[in-house]
């Protein structure tokens, strides 16, 4: 039996009920309808329950998600997602720079490209995996403090057992089978925004990225609200409500680990930056789920001009998100966190004590570990992609983020230690376009070509 994840509405029910309670509405009638009827709890960690529900449930789910859809949130008005409703709340909104900033080096790109595979692949083989177990399976190996790649070599039969290595991982992000960058949403994402860049310029609609993804992305290749939004494409529904049909995953990490290009190419103008995130993101997000995207979309733009700190960067990423909503506060709260404990440990637990009601994809504690993380190994590559990892909840998504922020403030691939660089052997796998295969140092030429290509020169293709 063919159980499709992330997209069963019996499934999602259990999600939107712990959206509604997060952002403001009051569920608790709907819960107690849902429960009375028999409906499952929305799975834990993996993106399908494991039997297929009655169809008097699945009909219930369908008509529950729309009712929930419709209550009223109390956050609303501290929480838009319209850009221009966004703006309004930033009281320090960046500006415009009045001259065009450089547009950094086809060698600092390079090195944000190593260093967003390199995180998210030191991160995939314990995606899912409890903070428990993560740290017992790097203990057991002496890699504790996390500072290079994961092995199963030497980890006991029982632990191995306990805490199995990501099943899809596991062949090809262990220290002992890495081979080149295999393929992985982190990396598919960048590939999709260069493709989107080179056919409609920064220009580009929510629609144009729409009709990109049906024409480039694999549907088996998205995860959760991509997955949702892709559906309601098919079904016919417009964005931006692609992101709110039945979609209790939009305030997930997916526009987040979409906004590294969008960085990449404004340097020096976060505002931009951000600006074009937020057309992206909200295909597929709303509100904290859009301001994951912009915020990391802002911190790379100031990282790519080469010269400021990744302390700078994090605070310019917090002047695009309005700062009484969750992200911005939980932003702060782990800055703050970093910069009180010397052992990070402590910063990771209390992440997780003050997030546990939070699904482990969920954008804001990921985000909130992301700036944590950075702020604590004051920018350094290495110290960055370990903690973040170490860290739990999405793994290879927040790996792949720190990675790619700390590797551009790095400025050249030969600033990162051979060991993270070298397993790659300028090799990256996917499914996208005609990428695959394609080396970091092409990829890194190709982004820089549209950094530096001015507005007025793009030539919007038609569909």
């Amino acid at each position: 039996m063919l159980r499709l994840t992330w997209i069963q509405p019996e499934d999602l029910l259990g999600h939107e009920l712990r959206q509604a309670v997060q952002d403001g509405r009051e569920p608790s009638a709907i819960a107690t309808r849902w429960r009375a009827a028999g409906g499952p709890e929305a799975p834990a960690r993996a993106g399908a329950s494991p039997g297929r529900a009655s169809r008097y449930l699945r009909l219930l789910a369908e008509d529950l998600l729309d009712e929930l859809a419709e209550l009223p949130s109390r956050l609303a008005d501290a929480e838009p997602t319209d850009l221009a409703a966004i703006k309004a709340l930033c009281p320090a909104w960046p500006e415009q720079p009045g001259t065009p900033a450089p547009s950094g080096t086809a060698e600092a790109l390079e090195a944000a490209w190593l260093g967003r595979a390199a995180g998210c692949l030191l991160g995939k083989p314990v995606e899912k995996l409890p903070l428990a177990g993560i740290r017992q399976l790097a203990r057991t190996t002496g890699n504790w403090p996390l500072s290079t790649w994961f092995t199963g070599k030497g980890v006991p039969e029982d632990l191995a057992a306990a805490y199995p290595w990501n099943r899809r991982s596991a062949a090809n992000s262990l220290a002992e089978n890495i081979d080149g960058m295999p393929e992985d949403d982190d990396l598919n994402y960048p590939l999709l925004n260069l493709l989107l860049l080179q056919r409609h310029g920064k220009r580009f609609t929510t629609t144009d990225t729409a009709r990109l993804w049906l024409d480039e992305l694999p549907a088996g290749r998205t995860f959760t609200a991509e997955r949702v939004a892709y559906r309601n494409l098919l079904l016919g529904i417009d964005p931006p409500h692609t992101a709110r049909h039945r979609n209790p995953f939009r305030e997930w990490i997916g526009a987040l680990i979409r906004a590294d290009m969008h960085g990449w190419t404004n340097p020096g103008d976060p505002a931009a930056a951000a600006a074009q995130a937020h057309r992206d993101a909200t295909l597929t997000h709303t509100a904290n789920g859009v301001y994951a995207a912009m915020f990391a979309a802002a911190a790379i733009a100031t990282a790519a001009t080469g010269t400021p700190d990744v302390h700078t960067c994090l605070a310019t990423g917090l002047t695009v998100v309005p700062p009484g909503s969750r992200l911005a506060r939980a932003v702060r709260h782990a800055v703050q966190l970093a910069e009180t404990h010397k052992d990070f440990e402590a910063v990771v637990d209390e992440l997780h004590a003050t997030h546990a009601d939070c699904h482990w994809v969920h954008a804001v504690p990921n985000t909130a570990l992301i700036a944590a993380a950075l702020t604590h190994a004051d920018g350094d590559f290495t110290g960055s992609v370990c903690r973040a990892v170490s860290g739990g909840w999405d793994t290879d998504s927040n790996g792949a983020t720190a990675g790619g922020v700390a590797a551009l403030l790095a400025g050249s691939p030969n600033a990162l230690p051979d060991r993270w660089t070298a397993p790659l052997k300028n090799r990256l796998a996917t499914s996208v376009g005609d990428f695959d295969g394609t080396g970091f140092d092409t990829l890194a030429h190709l982004t820089h070509l549209e950094a530096s290509r001015p507005v007025s020169d793009i030539v919007r293709l038609t569909s």
